[in-house]
């Protein structure tokens, strides 16, 4: 499955941005589904993830409650609706995929997801 991130931009602290991840080659709905960022000098972080088998959603504590993840009704095309941004928020945000469900302990592990989008730049101002 290839998948293509866009939405990011520059905002102002307290703004919103929604990110979209668009599917080709594979059956969207038959992949568990993350939202990770990398903010420079940093390791990369999930952030958000939605399990195929059963669509548990899952966040990191660092944006429950600010950001949300929903789908188009086709399944092709997922978003992340991010709202009350701060400046920690800045990084470059990544979609990705993997065929297997979720797990509470391990959904946000990096090496889990196997496909990947290009990511989208989100700067959020001070």
């Amino acid at each position: 499955v290839q998948l293509q991130a866009s939405g990011g931009g520059l905002v102002q602290a307290g703004g919103s941005l929604r990110l979209s991840c668009a599917a080709s080659g594979g059956t969207f709905s038959r992949y568990s589904m993350a939202w990770c960022r990398q903010a420079p000098g940093k390791e990369r972080e999930c952030v958000a993830a939605v399990g195929w088998s059963d669509g548990t959603v899952y966040y990191s504590d660092s944006v429950k409650g600010r950001f949300a993840v929903s789908r188009d009704n086709a399944d092709n095309t997922k978003y992340l609706q991010m709202s009350s941004l701060k400046p920690e928020d800045t990084a470059v945000y990544y979609c990705a995929a993997s065929p297997l469900p979720l797990h509470s302990l391990y959904w946000n592990t990096i090496s889990g997801y196997l496909y990947w989008g290009q990511g989208t730049q989100v700067t959020v101002s001070s």
